[in-house]
């Protein structure tokens, strides 16, 4: 029985309403999901821009060392996260356990250590007196969308790290069955 059979039955037996747009389920809900968080952050970045602009005392605090060094840092490591997913993407496809395994926690490795460097940046500014509506730079509104962005992106790599570790710690404690991770890849490739 396919995906889409399964899903045009519900569990009495009764035949369900089937996409409107003849897009399995999951892929459809994973671009709204995609969709949806683009929006967020495009509304969250264009109010910033409109802020930065419309303030005359917008500050500019960030120095090569250790702020912007620790941004450059940052962006390899959440670069490489993204190259560790799709390997294991691939390498469950192919039902590569073991290097699946190794590319998942490599993955929630590295978003752990991004996470970590997003905190301290965080409390870096908070040594120097940058608070939610208090700023000792300038415009008081930096730090509510300074950290509002910033803590959404965090909360989004959380929320990965958590999902990946919902999908690899169960395999890892099922004597070898690898149903999930295996599902997680044929999902890739079954919708393409």
């Amino acid at each position: 029985m396919s995906e889409i059979d399964i899903a045009m039955h519900s569990h009495g037996g009764e035949l369900a309403e089937g996409s409107p747009y003849h897009i399995p389920s999951r892929k459809l809900t994973m671009w709204l999901f995609i969709i949806s968080d683009a929006v967020t952050f495009g509304a969250l970045l264009f109010g910033y821009g409109y802020l930065r602009t419309a303030s005359n005392d917008w500050p500019t605090p960030f120095k090569f060392n250790p702020s912007i060094l620790n941004v450059m840092i940052m962006t390899v490591v959440l670069i490489t996260s993204s190259l560790t997913m799709l390997g294991a993407a691939d390498s469950a496809k192919i039902g590569n356990k073991a290097k699946t395994r190794r590319f998942l926690w490599s993955t929630i490795l590295l978003g752990a250590i991004f996470a970590g460097l997003h905190i301290r940046e965080w409390f870096g500014l908070i040594d120097e007196g940058v608070r939610l509506f208090q700023n000792p730079w300038g415009s008081p509104l930096f730090g509510a969308t300074f950290f509002a962005i910033t803590g959404l992106h965090l909360l989004h790599v959380i929320s990965g790290i958590v999902a990946i570790a919902v999908i690899q710690i169960p395999t890892e404690t099922r004597n070898g069955r690898f149903r999930s991770i295996k599902e997680f890849g044929n999902i890739k490739k079954r919708h393409r």
